[in-house]
């Protein structure tokens, strides 16, 4: 798993908004790397609907979100259809790959656990949550704060 002060590890992956390569988001602004473990549970559901409810904020503080599960595109298309869609793309990492390099395979082996990563220009990590819940408003708070919200 990164920690802060490593080099994010990069990645080309398909996504509910056409491929994502997260070295091309990075340069454009810091990055919230969210990894969830699967579309249209509860617990998944409220993690994207809090980073999709605050993402104006996201923005005004200079950030983009990507969101990454192990689920289809198909899936996350179905799934952002469901609830009227997101802001930010829903990555498919169907293989793992990244969700290994980050350190975020649930132990079954089948899908990923809860984690946010703050990446900023340079593709550093700057913040990291390694078992995110997203029914705790502190742990956002950590997120806005290391993207530089003051208070």
């Amino acid at each position: 798993m990164p920690q802060i002060g490593d080099k994010a590890t990069d990645f080309i992956l398909p996504s509910t908004k056409g491929p994502v390569q997260l070295s091309k988001v990075y340069r454009d602004g810091k990055v919230v790397l969210a990894f969830y473990t699967e579309d249209d549970t509860p617990s998944c559901a409220r993690e994207l609907a809090s980073f999709s409810e605050e993402y104006p904020t996201l923005q005004e503080l200079g950030a983009s979100v990507v969101a990454v599960s192990v689920d289809s595109l198909h899936s996350h298309q179905s799934f952002c259809d469901k609830v009227g869609g997101y802001p930010f793309p829903l990555v498919s990492d169907a293989e793992q790959e990244v969700a290994a390099a980050y350190g975020v395979r649930h132990d079954d082996g089948k899908r990923n656990h809860r984690a946010v990563f703050v990446i900023d220009q340079e593709g550093v990590v700057i913040h990291a949550i390694p078992w995110y819940q997203p029914g705790n408003p502190s742990q956002l708070l950590e997120v806005f704060r290391a993207l530089g919200l003051e208070g």
